[in-house]
């Protein structure tokens, strides 16, 4: 019998950071099988998370599915190379979560006989070829409500929200230990300016309080992590704040935590979502955000969790009041945020949503 499954290929630079690939690996292994066959294109096979996507036992190509645009006199000979790709595997749907706003891949698809979707990750907008790639894409997916704005002209296009598993971001899975009279702070973050934890830091030393402890998981290996380390040095902050580099399994350091800090600046790339933060929802722990973008989406109906972003008072007033309530009151939030959690950004909302894009883009 022929094979009668969609195939898609999923496409992403690497697996270096949890992230979008953690995105990708919860899609690929939660497609109906019956219906789907998934395979992924990367570029290479570096960081440990992609042997844990390897164990999914799905194709994995090694393979850059973009060129670069020169010199442009051989660019179409460049993009026929990753259309015979396409064609040699016959993908019905490519669905990609570059970051970038590079628009070769959308047209090597299209060569391809496949059809283009890509997922819009970032705030980043405004040059002309976010709207090459977004005009030639066949549909889009947004992950907050202001992204729409983005293409007004664009009607195949869905606010589809990031999912996670909640049954594995639960706090039954972990022992919260309360035999210490520290208040413990924790950010999850992709250790860039963006970011802006020089704010949550600045709040704690604000704050003169010796009990308030922060743990910061990501990549130290940067410039930028680099001056945070400095800053807290020269702020002698050492004994209250640590950098605890990159975790392949975050969960039990947030579900211990009595509170989840993310200090996204309004400037730049922004948050499109926040994926670690309802990762921290969801493991039933108290979180403040700043007010930008996707986090402010996130945290709608709960304003007061809400900080201005950059605003080092404004965050401290905010920790405080958390602070202030005992541990009883603060688990009854946090499970509060997980009931929020598993009714808006389950992991079986998302898959569902993208099995419907997925028929619908093959159907057309």
């Amino acid at each position: 019998m022929p094979n009668t499954k969609i195939k898609v290929l999923y496409t992403i630079p690497n697996f270096d950071t949890a992230g979008s690939g953690k995105v990708v690996y919860d899609l690929v292994k939660s497609l109906d099988a019956s219906r789907f066959e998934p395979a992924i294109a990367v570029e290479h096979s570096k960081g440990h998370f992609f042997k844990e996507v390897e164990q999914l036992g799905v194709t994995i190509y090694i393979q850059p599915v973009s060129a670069s645009y020169r010199p442009y006199l051989s660019l179409y000979r460049r993009i026929k190379k990753i259309a015979s790709f396409i064609k040699k595997h016959q993908f019905d749907v490519v669905h990609s979560w570059h970051w970038s706003s590079d628009w070769t891949e959308v047209l090597g698809a299209k060569l391809g006989g496949a059809k283009f979707v890509y997922t819009k990750k970032a705030m980043s907008w405004g040059n002309k070829h976010w709207k090459i790639r977004s005009y030639l894409s066949d549909f889009i997916v947004t992950i907050n409500p202001e992204m729409k704005s983005f293409f007004p002209y664009k009607k195949q296009q869905k606010l589809i929200p990031l999912g996670i598993d909640t049954s594995y971001y639960n706090p039954k899975l972990f022992k919260k230990n309360q035999d210490t009279d520290n208040f413990e702070i924790v950010t999850v973050a992709n250790l860039v300016p963006v970011k802006g934890i020089e704010t949550l830091i600045g709040a704690i030393k604000e704050l003169a309080d010796n009990s308030i402890i922060l743990k910061i998981i990501g990549d130290t290996r940067n410039p930028y992590a680099d001056q945070l380390k400095k800053l807290s040095v020269s702020l002698n902050l050492e004994k209250q704040i640590f950098f605890l580099g990159n975790k392949n399994d975050i969960r039990p350091y947030v579900a211990n935590a009595d509170l989840y800090v993310i200090p996204t600046l309004d400037i730049g790339r922004k948050e499109g979502f926040g994926v670690a933060l309802i990762e921290a929802m969801s493991l039933g722990v108290p979180v403040l955000g700043s007010k930008t973008s996707g986090i402010k989406y996130i945290l709608e109906d709960y304003q007061e969790h809400l900080f201005k972003p950059g605003d080092i008072k404004d965050l401290g007033i905010k920790i405080i009041h958390v602070k202030s309530k005992s541990n009883s009151e603060r688990e009854k939030i946090g499970l509060e945020f997980r009931k929020f959690c598993k009714k808006n950004f389950s992991i079986e909302k998302f898959i569902e949503e993208h099995e419907d894009l997925y028929q619908k883009l093959v159907d057309r």
